[in-house]
């Protein structure tokens, strides 16, 4: 049952990718373009949470070397996940800063 949080954690990781990437390719007349930022953010979260479930699990069942062997690797791929999230997600920010309307301002 645990080997799941692995399988959801990659699922996740690579939706957090794939929002901002969507967002950016349709930069056209997409007004929810941060609603799907934060479901990009709040995947990659979730995904570093299932991350920290399944180390727990580990160490409650004390498989040490489980943990010496993968720790490093979580570690790497964790950093990789959330800075690349970020990146794609400040990326969709830039493209669509001076697209959306502010609050107050009219239409001419």
């Amino acid at each position: 049952m645990m080997g799941w949080l692995t399988i959801g954690s990659l699922v996740l990781g690579v939706i957090a990718w794939i929002l901002p990437v969507v967002n950016i390719f349709r930069s056209h007349n997409n007004n929810n373009w941060a609603v799907l930022s934060m479901l990009s953010i709040s995947a990659c979260v979730i995904s570093l949470y299932f991350q920290l479930l399944y180390n727990n699990y580990l160490v409650k069942i004390e498989d040490w070397s489980a943990l010496m062997d993968t720790s490093r690797g979580v570690v790497v791929a964790g950093s990789v996940l959330l800075v690349i999230t970020l990146l794609l997600n400040i990326m969709t920010f830039v493209v669509y800063r001076n697209r959306t309307p502010r609050v107050g301002s009219k239409k001419i």
